[in-house]
């Protein structure tokens, strides 16, 4: 009976997870702004002759079926949604990149739809099964249901966390990077550019970011704010204030970006240090539920076998 529930939980969470990941993520080539025009120039490039209907279903079905389908009802949705819950949206969806490239609405209607798959495929499997009594199956069916509208949620943080892990491991080498490129007379923009082009991770995409919303025409001072506050981490707001500053009140350049990396360094070795005295105490709750059990079970099982023994010696 374990067994069952353990694989029942794992299958849901999978399939919730997918239909997640399938109902908001589009493949890079399909994240221009119109797909159709693209299609048909690539065929007038060929020289082929197709008809606008042909150019529809060779989309994917997530970009022809799935996508309006969800921006329909994340449109209906948002008349019911209070503001300041679609800027929150907003927000961590700017702090895990905007996964998919989803707008606040999609997202909130993917709680109900990750909601509902699990809690109908909790219901589908209950009713060829007959191990559970009825207010288990009921007990097990809304907790599905609470766990795939809490799921987008969960994954998202998931995200969050993830990147910004990713942004603080790279940004004393990015730095580094910057001060021996401005050093050798390279300009702060032509420094992050090489940057962009060098890695490819989380804070090179930042850079890049920022790089082309400066050829757009917007200050570099305010690309940088508006960085930070997209990655959302306290390092990158510190760093964004000195360079403005530095920039502000002309301040040699080089000798700011090597100071700012020689704090980065060490605050990302006090983070280390901080996540390694977080260990112990999350080390407990393993521990105590499935380690210390089953030595309890290993070690005492033998002494409660020949207790029984003897007792049924003496009866």
């Amino acid at each position: 009976m374990v067994a069952t529930i353990i694989i029942v939980v794992v299958l849901a969470v999978i399939i919730g997870a997918g239909l997640v990941v399938v109902a908001g993520v589009r493949k890079s080539k399909n994240l221009t702004e119109d797909p159709l025009a693209d299609r048909l120039a690539e065929y007038s490039q060929r020289g082929e002759s197709v008809s606008l209907e042909q150019i529809e279903l060779s989309q994917p079905f997530s970009d022809r079926v799935v996508m309006p389908f969800m921006r329909r009802l994340g449109e209906i949705s948002t008349r019911f949604t209070p503001q300041n819950v679609l800027e929150q949206t907003r927000k961590k969806l700017e702090l895990a990149g905007n996964p998919g490239r989803m707008d606040a609405s999609t997202f909130m209607i993917l709680h109900f739809v990750a909601a509902v798959f699990l809690g109908g495929l909790i219901f589908v499997i209950s009713l060829f099964s007959h191990t559970f009594t009825l207010p288990i199956k009921i007990l097990l069916i809304a907790s599905f249901t609470v766990l795939g509208y809490f799921l987008p949620d969960l994954l998202l943080k998931s995200r969050i966390d993830s990147r910004q892990k990713s942004v603080r491991r790279a940004m004393p080498d990015a730095l580094d990077l910057l001060t021996i490129c401005v050093e050798a007379g390279l300009g702060f923009d032509a420094a992050m550019s090489k940057v962009h082009e060098k890695w490819d991770n989380e804070l090179a995409m930042a850079f890049g970011r920022v790089i082309r919303e400066i050829q757009l025409g917007k200050l570099r001072r305010d690309a940088l704010r508006d960085m930070a506050e997209r990655l959302g981490i306290a390092e990158m707001t510190s760093f964004v204030a000195a360079v403005v500053q530095s920039e502000m009140l002309g301040v040699s350049m080089a000798k700011v970006l090597r100071i700012q990396s020689d704090q980065m360094r060490v605050r990302r070795r006090q983070y280390a240090e901080e996540q390694a005295h977080k260990a112990p105490i999350k080390m407990i709750f393993p521990m105590g539920l499935l380690i210390f059990p089953a030595l309890m079970i290993v070690l005492l099982t033998p002494a409660a076998l020949r207790l029984m023994g003897s007792l049924k010696y003496f009866s």
